[in-house]
């Protein structure tokens, strides 16, 4: 495929000449069959302008913005991300304590100081945090700490510390892939945090955040021109379509001279594929970190379920039990009482069989001619009744 933007970066080289020079050296071309197909189709074709660098690899970031060496492109940077002026006075060392270090989705970490004393740190995350929200302010909170440590640090006998010296920490996170939540908001590409009152009082309480979704930012871009300079900054360390860098570059020319240091670093095809095989790391090794961290979420919220399930079912065994226990003893109750309806009902019956069976025997004793005295003695000697008892058939 023919690179549209050799025209504009000459410095590009063809595929049979990335090819040749890795040929030429047994490490590259051993490190470069390692990769699958597809891996190398897309090294080659970032080295050949087949499709546009992506300035935003650890590499490339680190030597287009050097604020060293061209502080002018970070200033503008910063002051169009943060939409005030911004002019950083100097770097500072990220020796902070890295949250969730081995971990980290982090590629890219920048920390500068700002004109005002501002403390501004860049990330680049490949994959979105789950938690996107907790960590930011946890970094956010190890960065007030370190400027509060160095400002006291700063101050001697001719001027006494004071809280007022602190100033804002703004901490610029760039999601190559962002989490779920933002795109609850797909016409949405810049998030500023910073905390306010419920009733309108202002205390400045110092820390800031500002989230880039750059795959929504991506996503919005198609069929769209790029009217302000802080969405051609974006689409610098977004795009990789050759037709939109080209569009950036004829509407923003400064942009063209970070290609070509780009590219200049492309034609170092040792420092280029080490570059190249550290993202292939990095990614790999954060979307399996993102994925175990999904998994995670996935188990624990199973786990929840499950002990939701098993309470649910104790509850729902004690409830048949305390129903069976109850319907048991209502069943003894109706039983009990209808065996004594039926002893009683029985009873009954028993009782007036036997006084027709003695009615029936004091006919059959008249008829024979027998004296009352004798069907008496009979009478009570049969049935087992008294002779008060007997008197009442006799009458």
């Amino acid at each position: 495929m023919a690179s549209k933007l050799k025209k504009y970066f000459p410095i590009i080289r063809e595929k049979e000449e990335v090819l040749a020079e890795i040929k030429k050296s047994r490490v590259l071309q051993e490190k470069f069959d390692k990769w699958t197909e597809e891996q190398r189709e897309e090294f080659l074709n970032l080295c050949t302008g087949v499709k546009g660098l992506k300035l935003l690899y650890d590499g490339f970031f680190k030597e287009i913005m050097n604020p060293e060496y061209v502080p002018e492109r970070l200033n503008d940077f910063l002051s169009h991300m943060l939409c005030q002026k911004v002019r950083v006075l100097k770097v500072l060392p990220a020796d902070s304590v890295r949250i969730a270090d081995e971990s980290s989705l982090l590629i890219m970490d920048i920390v500068v100081e700002l004109e005002d004393g501002s403390i501004a740190n860049l990330e680049v995350q490949k994959v979105g945090y789950l938690f996107p929200g907790q960590r930011s302010a946890c970094y956010s909170a190890d960065l007030l700490l370190r400027q509060y440590k160095r400002v006291r640090g700063e101050t001697g006998e001719k001027k006494k510390f004071s809280y007022r010296d602190i100033k804002s920490v703004y901490t610029i996170v760039f999601f190559e892939k962002s989490p779920k939540e933002f795109h609850d908001y797909p016409k949405e590409c810049y998030h500023f945090f910073e905390q306010k009152s419920n009733t309108g009082l202002e205390i400045e309480l110092l820390q800031k955040y500002l989230f880039i979704p750059l795959d929504i930012f991506r996503g919005n871009r198609h069929n769209v021109d790029i009217r302000v300079k802080r969405d051609a900054w974006l689409t610098l360390f977004s795009s990789d379509d050759p037709d939109a860098i080209i569009e950036l570059i004829e509407k923003y020319p400064e942009f063209r001279q970070m290609y070509e240091e780009a590219y200049g670093i492309c034609l170092n095809m040792e420092r280029v594929m080490d570059m190249f095989s550290k993202e292939l790391y990095e990614l790999d090794k954060n979307t399996t970190q993102y994925m175990i961290d999904e998994l995670q979420g996935t188990i624990d919220k199973q786990r929840q379920e499950i002990d939701e399930i098993k309470e649910e079912h104790a509850k729902t065994i004690d409830e048949m039990r305390e129903e069976y226990t109850k319907a048991i003893g209502e069943m003894r109750e109706e039983n009990t009482r209808a065996i004594d309806e039926m002893r009683e009902e029985h009873a009954k019956e028993r009782n007036e069989i036997q006084k027709q069976g003695i009615r029936n025997t004091v006919k059959i004793l008249r008829a024979e001619e027998v004296s009352e005295q004798k069907i008496r003695t009979r009478i009570c000697k049969q049935y087992q009744i008294s002779e008060e008892q007997v008197r009442e058939f006799l009458d």
